[in-house]
Order: structure tokens, then C-alpha cells, then sequence
């Protein structure tokens, strides 16, 4: 035997022993590699073209398959054909579900290019919700840990949802805060009830069997529950414990508990007077003794499971999120602009390549932006029943975390290309002075002050080198900042009129000083009519809406709220609030009497828990205003009027139709 055939004998023994070994080896291989979804797959795609299926069976052509469609709707993309896109795309991110980019790609094409080519809110709604839903509950599975995908989904909030650029935005807004106030209720004013109350949902028991073991009773309750629900249930569908579920829930205890326009309008009566079959079954089971404590436990199990299994979402990281950064409120598209940004750099942080530091930077900028928001606006007033757009109010208890995490970031990115620590100079800047500007507002000047002489030691005669850019009275700086701010970034406005009756109320009203309230109540009306008179900020949008008339509102809307929000607002000093509730009267007649039943419950509430309440009532802190009755009564009989106009006009719109 030759020296060459024994060479090849030995060859074909090796590959053979090495293909032996390949193949005991695959089996485990492959089951990890699902474990962890480190696989593209390789089976055929439903609905897929021949060419497809063919590739994907043999199995080295899948590379050559999705390259071939990714420049493919690339080109398409180019041309503006938006809704062709869809299949090829939706088709990649199946065939190879690691390739970030496409999700990425897909989503946007959703949120934004067909988003805007449709003509109602409604349709935007969808396509903006789609696109998100795509990259948080698909998406983001596959890639887990993967920066420019929290990145992108961080964004579309803090841009699409948060932001003005939309003709829809409003809408947006609405619908963002309905899903969110279904699935966890209306959370605790105070900042340490709050932090409790997302830790509940968190430490929410995982399965059915460990809610029971919890608090007995709770499958008794769902067994209930499947029975009597039966009825409202399609042929062949079953019951689920899901997010329709909690908007059902949701809805009940808004018309029982919630809702001052559901008790305003008389919805319970009604539904009852009408023999509402689930009205009346939620009715019977949350009223029974025998679950009293069954429906909080599962309540939260729901919840709990609803947020991990349907939309992605940590409940410990959102507990963790609220107890280190501050009250966020998850109705708020903010909060997940944040939760996401900084999921993002704690997921891919360890990962990243040092050349691509850029993109972390880009994400933390996200990150602290997002808390830049919920303390501008990040105080929410939601009654579902009202069907107009949240409130929304200034939130201070963030500075403080804006200011700590700027030191951070400054430190962390100090020596990174392209002066990445010096991009957030900019920003604590800019974020500073506004919330001078609005704590100036709100009449907190001592606090002002002190954010003043901190962006003084900063950057000003203990910057490097030493200057006077802040060597100047308070207010002064204010008129400095505030000129011209309006045209540069329109939303500013509102979290000056919000924080100017704010102080009105709690110096003008609180102090007897109706000077003051009256100079608020005029700051307040400039700036809202600089909105209705300047067209070229305040236009109306394609689908109807004035883009900035509509955030403001009417005046005394305005004022409405600024004094709901003060009245329940668990920071100011319940004496002060009681001051302020016995002297409004003279200054504003009407707002306690249209304040005064969405009050009741949560200021009953918050003094029962305050020493005041040992020796205080509620009828003597928050006295019911004269005229209630009969304010009642007016309100009741305009609502029937309007009730029976719309009737009258019905016949008049079918026919019409």
C-alpha cells in the first residue's frame, strides 16, 4: 500500500469518526441554541414565495435569500412604497429573527411612513401601536440584549407618542393613557405609596397555585369568574386572565370608584337601572365578602403576568426604576422612553464594542431626556370617562435625579471620542434653566435660587474660566429665559401656565394676596391667547385639531385642574391646603363646586392617614362649598338636556345617512 492511499484511509477514517461526532453532538447543540434563540430559522414560512421555501430547505441559500430581500425592500423603501414593504420585511424577521436591523426597519416603516398616509386618528393609532407592539413583544425577544433596538422603541416614545411633530399626537396620548391606566390602575400620589404599590405588582405571585397559597380563595374567584362570564363569551372562546380582563375591571371601578364623570353622569344607576348583565355579575363577585381579599391578589397576579407575557415588560425593573429615579407614572409615554433607554445600557453595556461607545451615548441621552420630560409634565390627570387628554403637570421631585444622573453620564463619557461628556453640559444647561424658569412660576424662589447658584458654581464664576453668566437677580434671568422660548419649543407654555396658577393658588389664594392670583390668572390668559391669536404655531392639523390651542385648553379648564392637582397634592402641607380650600371662594366662586366630588375620596383618604385627621374631620378640613346640592341638580338637568338634543337630532342623522 502506497504512502498516499494510506494517507487517504487515514483522512476518511478522521472524517468519518468527525461526522459520527457532529452528529451526537447536534442534537444538544440545537437544543440550546432554541434555549437561547441563538438559531435563524430553517423551516419553510407560511405564504412565502416557491424561491423561498426552496432556499430555506436547503438551507445554505437562507443567507443569500434574506440578503436578497433586505436590499430589495431597502430600494422599495427609497421609492416611497410603504405598504409593499410589509410582506418582504415581515418575512426577513422570520426567516432570521436575530437580524436586528429589520425589526427595526419593519417597526419604523409602521410607526411612521404608513402611520402618517392614513387620514383619522383612529388609523394612525393602529399602525404608531403596531409598530411599537412589533418591536417590544416580537422584537425584542429575539434580541434581547440588543442597544439600538431599546434605543429605537425609547425613541418612538419620547417622539412619536410624547411629542407634537403628529398631527395625532393628542390621540395618541388619550389611547396611550387609557391601555395604561386598564392594566395598573391610578397610582398613589405620594412618592413611598407609589414606590409600594409598583412593588405589589412585582412581588405578585407566578402562577394561580402560589396566588391561593397567598390568599385562599382566589381559584375559588376565578372558577367564578369562568362560569359567569361565560356568557359574554364568543362561541368557542375561552376565558383568559388577560389585558382585557383588567380593562374590564378597569371599567367597573372607574363607574364605582374612579370616575367623577362616571358619578357625574350616574353610569352605575344607570347600568343597573338597565339590568347590564356584566355590569351587574362584577357587581355581585367584587361586592362579596367571600373575595374581599381574593381580588387584590389576583389582581396583581394578573397584572404581574399580563406585563411579562404581553407586553414585555419587568415589573421588578419598573419597581426598581420608580424607587431609584422617582414617581414615575407608567401612564405617561415617558416612562417607557426611560424604562427602555435604560434597560438598553444595562442589557448591552458589558457587550459593547469601545469603538461603538456612540451609541450608548445616544441611548443615556434618551435616558436622561425622558426624565427631562416626566419633570416637566409628568404629574397625571386621567378620568377615563372624560375622553379628552390627560393632565398633565410639572413633576420637581425629578430634578434632583436629573441633576445626579448628569454627574454620572458626565463622568462616565469624560473620555470618550468626539467629547461625549461634554454633549451632556449642554443639556443640564439647558434643563436647569427651564426649571428655574417653572419654579419661579410655581412662586418656589428659594428653590429657584438654589438651582441658580448651582448652574452658577458649575459653569458660571466656578466654571473653568471663571464668568458672570449668572451673576444676575432671579428674576431678571427669567424674563432672559423665558423670551423667546414660546416659538423655540412650544411646550414649554404649558408647564408655565400650570406652574403660574399653581403659585397663584397657593400664594395669591393661600397667603391673601389676590394681587398675586390676579397676576397669575393674567400670565396665564397671555399665554393662552398667544396660542389662539399666532397661527403660525397654533395651526389646525389635517385631521382637525389645533396643535397647540388643544394642550392649553379653555382657561378655566386650566385653573380647574391646576387646583385639583394642588388639592391632592400629598407635598403641600395639608394646612396650607386646608387655607387654601376655606379663602378660593373669594377669588375663584365655582372651582370648589366643580372640584369638590373629585376630591372627596382621595382627600378623606390622605387626612385619615395624617395626624390631622386624629382631631380634624372631613367635613372641618374640607368642608362641603354652599350651593353643592343645587350645583348637582344644574349639572344634572344640562346633562339630561344634552341627552335628550342628542336623541332628537338622531333620526335626522339616519336619515341623513
Amino acid at each position: 500500500m502506497t504512502r498516499d492511499r494510506i494517507i487517504q484511509l487515514c483522512s476518511l477514517g478522521v472524517m468519518i469518526v468527525a461526522f459520527v461526532a457532529s452528529g451526537l453532538l447536534l442534537p444538544s447543540i440545537l437544543k440550546k441554541s432554541e434555549e437561547r434563540g441563538l438559531r435563524y430559522t430553517d423551516v419553510s414560512v407560511d405564504g412565502a414565495p416557491p424561491f423561498v421555501a426552496l432556499g430555506t430547505a436547503i438551507g445554505a441559500f437562507r443567507g443569500l435569500i434574506v440578503d436578497y430581500l433586505w436590499i430589495k425592500v431597502n430600494l422599495m423603501k427609497e421609492q416611497g412604497l410603504y405598504y409593499e414593504v410589509m410582506a418582504d420585511a415581515d418575512l426577513i424577521t422570520k426567516l432570521q429573527p436575530r437580524f436586528a436591523p429589520v425589526w427595526s426597519f419593519h417597526g419604523h416603516n409602521m410607526a411612521y411612513n404608513i402611520s402618517v398616509a392614513t387620514n383619522t386618528p383612529e388609523e394612525r393609532w393602529e399602525w404608531v401601536n403596531a409598530g411599537i407592539r412589533l418591536l417590544r413583544d416580537e422584537g425584542l425577544k429575539m434580541n434581547p440584549q440588543d442597544l439600538l433596538l431599546h434605543k429605537d422603541l425609547a425613541f418612538w416614545h419620547a417622539h412619536k407618542l410624547d411629542g407634537v411633530s403628529d398631527d395625532a399626537h393628542l390621540f395618541y396620548k388619550l389611547e396611550f393613557a387609557k391601555i395604561w391606566h386598564s392594566l395598573l390602575g391610578e397610582p398613589p400620589a405620594e412618592e413611598d405609596e407609589r414606590i409600594e404599590w409598583i412593588k405589589s405588582i412585582a412581588d405578585a405571585p407566578a402562577t394561580l397555585q402560589q396566588a391561593e397559597a397567598e390568599t385562599p380563595g382566589v381559584l375559588e374567584l376565578v372558577d367564578r369568574l369562568q362560569n359567569d362570564f361565560a356568557v359574554f363569551q364568543d362561541e368557542g372562546e375561552r376565558f383568559q386572565l388577560d389585558d382585557r380582563f383588567l380593562a374590564t375591571m378597569s371599567w367597573w371601578q372607574a363607574i364605582n370608584q374612579d370616575s367623577y364623570v362616571a358619578r357625574e353622569l350616574g353610569a352605575a344607576e344607570d347600568l343597573r337601572a338597565r339590568n347590564d348583565r356584566l355590569f351587574l355579575v362584577l357587581d355581585a363577585l367584587w361586592n362579596d365578602p367571600a373575595y374581599e381579599d381574593a381580588w387584590g391578589t389576583l389582581l396583581r397576579y394578573v397584572r404581574r403576568k399580563v406585563l411579562l407575557e404581553e407586553y414585555n415588560m419587568d415589573p421588578q425593573r419598573m419597581y426598581e426604576y420608580t424607587r431609584d429615579l422617582g414617581p414615575i407614572d407608567w401612564r405617561h409615554p415617558q416612562a417607557h422612553a426611560l424604562y427602555w433607554a435604560r434597560k438598553g445600557t444595562q442589557e448591552a453595556e458589558s457587550r459593547m464594542n469601545p469603538d461603538d461607545v456612540y451609541h450608548l451615548i445616544n441611548n443615556d441621552r434618551l435616558q436622561i431626556q425622558a426624565l427631562q420630560g416626566l419633570a416637566r409634565n409628568g404629574r397625571i390627570h386621567f378620568d377615563i370617562f372624560e375622553q379628552s387628554i390627560p393632565g398633565r403637570f410639572p413633576e420637581p421631585r425629578f430634578i434632583d435625579t436629573i441633576d445626579g444622573m448628569f454627574e454620572d453620564l458626565y463622568t462616565k463619557y469624560f473620555d470618550a471620542r468626539g467629547a461625549g461628556g461634554e454633549t451632556f453640559i449642554i443639556f443640564i444647561k439647558n434643563f436647569l434653566s427651564s426649571s428655574i424658569r417653572e419654579l419661579y412660576r410655581q412662586g418656589e424662589i428659594e428653590r429657584a435660587q438654589e438651582l441658580m447658584d448651582r448652574l452658577d458654581a458649575l459653569f458660571g464664576r466656578g466654571g473653568f474660566p471663571p464668568n458672570n453668566q449668572y451673576a444676575m437677580p432671579l428674576d431678571i434671568f427669567v424674563a432672559n429665559e423665558t423670551r423667546g422660548e414660546y416659538d423655540r419649543q412650544p411646550h414649554l407654555a404649558t408647564s408655565d401656565v400650570a406652574a403660574s396658577l399653581r403659585y397663584g393658588f397657593r400664594v395669591g389664594v393661600g397667603q391673601n394676596r389676590p394681587e398675586v392670583y390676579k397676576e397669575a390668572v393674567k400670565f396665564a390668559r397671555e399665554v393662552t391667547d398667544y396660542y389662539r391669536n399666532h397661527k403660525f404655531i397654533d395651526y389646525s392639523t389635517k385631521l382637525g385639531s389645533d396643535r397647540m390651542r388643544d394642550i392649553l385648553g379653555e382657561l378655566d379648564f386650566s385653573a380647574e385642574i391646576a387646583f385639583l392637582q394642588l388639592m391632592m397634592d400629598p407635598t403641600i402641607p395639608m394646612e396650607e391646603r386646608m387655607t387654601i380650600w376655606a379663602q378660593v371662594d373669594e377669588l375663584e366662586p365655582q372651582v370648589r363646586l366643580r372640584t369638590y366630588d373629585r376630591l372627596e375620596a382621595e382627600l378623606k383618604r390622605q387626612l385619615g392617614i395624617h395626624p390631622l385627621g386624629r382631631s380634624i374631620t372631613m367635613a372641618e378640613g374640607f368642608p362641603e362649598p354652599p350651593g353643592l346640592d343645587a350645583f348637582r341638580q344644574q349639572m344634572a338637568r344640562e346633562r339630561a338636556l344634552e341627552a335628550q338634543e342628542a336623541e332628537q337630532a338622531r333620526p335626522e342623522d339616519v336619515e341623513r345617512r
